[in-house]
This record gives C-alpha cells, structure tokens and sequence, in this order.
C-alpha cells in the first residue's frame, strides 16, 4: 500500500464525527477481513485523543477481524496499571498489552542489520552490527497497525510511524544505537528536521525486516488540546510523511532573536526527568550562549524511574563522552544519549574540562543533592515566582512545554 488518505490539515480542527467516520471508512477498505491486528499505541507521556480514536478503531474492526491486540508502546518507560490502561483507553473492553521490554522473552529476533549498512544510514558516524529485536506480539499477528501523533522529536526529526515499532516496541540493541546516532548528530540539529534523517532511515531499515503487513493512522494533535488537525491513513511511511509535513507547519514556532532564559512548564504526563527532558530539547534552539532552561515541574520526584543509571553518569554533552569513550563505551547508549540530549551543545577537553553552551535548572521535588550530582542546576520551586518571569522581556514562560518546537528563522537542518 503506497496510497495515503489524508483529513484535515493545518489551520484547522476536526471534529469527533469527522475522524470517528474517517477511522471507519478507511479500516473498511483496508482489506482487514478475517486477519489478525496488532494495534500499536503511544502510552500516556503523548498527547493524543485515545479513546475517540481507539474506540474508532474497535468500532470498524470488531466482527471483521480474526483477532484486535492493543500493544502500547512504552519503549522503556514505565508500565502502565490496569486502571491506568483503562483511563489511557477509555474502556476496559480491549484485549491489552504492556510493551514489556524488561522481559527478554518479550522479543522475537528478526535479523541482524551489518556494520556495512549501518556506516552507509549513518553517514560514517558508526560502524556496528545491530540485531533487530521486537515484540513478539507484532510478528504474531498479520497486521501491525500503528495509530499515535506526530510531533517535532529529538532523536529521528519527527516521531510517528516505524518509530512505533522502534523504539516504541524494540529490544534495546535497536533503541540503543538510534538514540546514540541521534546523539553524534546532536538534538539540536536533527529535532524538527523534515524528511529522512539518519536516525529515521535506521528505523526504516528495521521496520523492513518486520513480517506483518505495517499500516498506520498518524495523528496531528492541536498541543494543549485533544484536537485533532489532520488524520492520515495509509503505509507506514507515506503515513507518517503526510503528518509530518502537517506537523512541521502546526509544531513549530519560529523567533527572530535568541532569549536569554526560557522556563519550560511542564504537564502532569511527565512523570519523571527523563521524560519531562522534553521541555528542554523543545527550547534548546533558541537560547542564546550561556543562557538557561529551567525545567519547572513541582509534581517531579525522580530523574529515571526506569533507568536510575543516569542519576550516577550525570548529564553531559556529546563531547564529555567521545573524549573518554572507553570509560563510557559499555554503558547503555541509550543513556548516554538522553544524558546529551538534555545538557545540550557543549565541549571537552581532558585539561579544562567540560564546557556547555547552556544551563539547566530543574525546579522540581527532587532533593538537591541529586540534582547537584547529576550535574544539573538546583532551584526549589516554591521560590519562583512565576509572574515575574512572564514580565521579564528576556525570559520565554512556556505553558504546556514539550511538544513545541521553538526555532531561530536562520536554522540549517542537519546533512
């Protein structure tokens, strides 16, 4: 399938008849009759109007199809409750699955993509084999249908579509080395950057080896909102492209001029630092040299609640890891490049040390000492006083941080 049917676009919201009858039109004609379905979702740190959307599904599905899985997609966060799968979904009706990636017999090997290629996506930057694990629920079933939002990602350009699978249901060889990919390539340059990044061709290149037939419904959300601007249907890709390029005109806010400072206000969906991280990687672009990001969220009590490795390697750049990469070489690239992600650009050399371009500051429920050692800014938030900030002319208050890209008009997008 290489068709894509398209509803809605930028400038516009659409309401629930519009996509619950757009959902069922398309499933209909989709040649889903008597195969089995694996429903791939986001969990809860995305934006998105799941229960219309899922309901839309099971409504066009149910009677039609051999058998409906819902698989969400937690990539490595944490996993979901009964009730908090039932409040996500709207309903306690489906038949549903934690992507459970602690459990290696979660994972069926589907191959190994080899260093050759790797050096070809890559453009030079690594040189690795990588086995390609997934869930098992996926290859189990024909079909594999992706159904979340698009938006501006720092790792692969926009999220959406294969990303579904990988990260969102890989084993952690795949998850490790697109992350570090990302990371070599910086966040600030690939975050927002249309088409196929690197990091996107490495998912792709994956995603090819998957059995099941790879449909998608990529979803553009209106941020803050759970409007819908557009709902494309089709392949994984032709998808997710149609949203993308909606997204990109929808998720992207341009300035004339760097600010100084930027307090990033971030909703209760992040629960820990290394998803509320977002509110930085959303802002890096357009704080000037030496200005600050502070990452306000009170509800935060933890850095990792999944990965508290990060809270002993602290958060570095790029470069604080390259020049000692025999110290660092063995640990979860995937950290290592989170731990990038949210320190931002910067430099390293073994006599002066390391150099960032700017600070972050968590305002948050962590203890300071923990914030302290992982080599973040400290402020308690009850002491901000948020309306200052707001009437400061070199300070960016964001509401609803995280999904928001904010850009300078003169940005190169990454090779």
């Amino acid at each position: 399938m290489n068709a894509v049917s398209v509803l809605g676009g930028p400038g516009r919201t659409l309401t629930d008849e519009e996509v619950t009858g757009f959902v069922q039109d398309t499933l209909a004609s989709a040649g889903l009759d008597g195969k089995s379905v694996c429903l791939i979702v986001p969990d809860a740190t995305r934006s998105c109007p799941l229960p219309l959307l899922v309901e839309a599904v099971h409504t066009a599905l149910a009677g039609r199809v051999r058998k409906l899985t819902v698989l969400v997609a937690l990539g490595t966060h944490a996993e979901m409750s009964r009730a908090e799968l039932t409040d996500h979904l709207g309903s306690d009706q489906y038949d549903v699955l934690n992507h459970e990636w602690w459990k290696p017999d979660t994972f069926a090997n589907l191959g190994t993509i080899d260093a050759r290629r790797i050096g070809e996506i890559s453009g030079g930057r690594l040189h690795e084999d990588v086995e390609v694990k997934l869930n098992r629920a996926v290859v189990e079933h024909d079909v594999a249908l992706v159904l979340g939002p698009v938006f501006p990602h720092e790792v692969v350009g926009f999220s959406g579509g294969n990303k579904y699978f990988f990260p969102g249901v890989a084993g952690a060889e795949v998850i490790d080395l697109s992350h570090w990919l990302g990371a070599l390539i910086t966040s600030a340059s690939i975050i927002g950057t249309p088409g196929i990044t690197p990091v996107r061709a490495l998912i792709d290149e994956a995603a090819a080896l998957i059995p099941a037939e790879k449909l998608a419904l990529s979803v553009v959300v209106e941020s803050g909102t759970h409007n819908l601007h557009a709902v494309a249907f089709g392949d994984t890709v032709s998808s997710w492209r149609a949203a993308a390029e909606v997204s990109a005109q929808t998720h992207v806010r341009y300035l004339d001029h760097p600010v100084r400072r930027v307090v990033s206000l971030m909703p209760e969906r992040y629960q820990d630092i290394w998803t509320a991280a977002k509110g930085f990687y959303k802002v890096e672009p357009v704080v000037a040299d030496g200005g600050e990001v502070i990452l306000y969220a009170p509800h935060i009590s933890q850095i990792a609640a999944m990965h508290p490795e990060i809270e002993e390697i602290g958060y570095h750049c790029r470069d604080y890891f390259l020049g000692q990469w025999e110290k660092f070489r063995d640990l979860h690239w995937g950290v290592l490049a989170h731990s990038t992600h949210l320190r931002g650009a910067g430099s390293w050399d073994p006599v002066t040390g390391e150099h960032l371009r700017v600070d972050v500051t968590l305002a948050t429920a962590i203890p300071e000492d923990v914030v302290r050692r992982a080599n973040l800014g400290y402020l308690d938030p009850a002491t901000i006083d948020l309306a200052a900030y707001e009437n400061d002319p070199d300070t960016l208050v964001l509401p609803n941080a995280g999904e928001i890209l904010h850009r300078l008009r003169d940005h190169s997008p990454v090779d």
